[in-house]
């Protein structure tokens, strides 16, 4: 790892927790935010503990743009948690019937950036 992504690294890892012990829950209630800010600092440590042995590049970036969008995401909507997908059942299968490994690498390469490592951890 370089040490400028190292430093971006270690930028989002404070920003998250800064964010953490400012956030108030949208309802307004002390229990919500106590267990949205506990969601927080539990994902974040889970997440960058998960990937703290990454080497590769490309990885990183990935990993650190997925941060950066679910940060954005949680302050626009005013919530901690992931955004789901809805996608039918079989609602990428093209024209012509394909098999369900097919279906499966397709909502595979839909799911959007923000939830790639929510599913592995979950």
């Amino acid at each position: 790892m370089t040490t400028a992504t190292r430093q971006e690294v270690l930028s989002l890892y404070r920003s998250i927790f800064r964010l953490a012990r400012k956030w108030h829950a949208a309802s307004g209630h002390m229990e919500d935010t106590i267990k949205e800010r506990k969601y927080i600092l539990n994902e974040a440590r889970t997440l960058f503990r998960k990937n703290k042995n990454l080497t590769d590049t490309d990885l990183i970036k990935q990993c650190i743009a997925e941060c950066t969008a679910r940060i954005e995401i949680g302050l626009h909507y005013q919530i901690p948690y992931p955004r789901p997908i809805h996608l039918p059942p079989m609602g990428l299968t093209p024209l012509r019937g394909r098999g369900f490994r097919t279906q499966e690498k397709l909502r595979k390469l839909s799911k959007p950036v923000y939830l790639k490592s929510h599913d592995e951890i979950s």
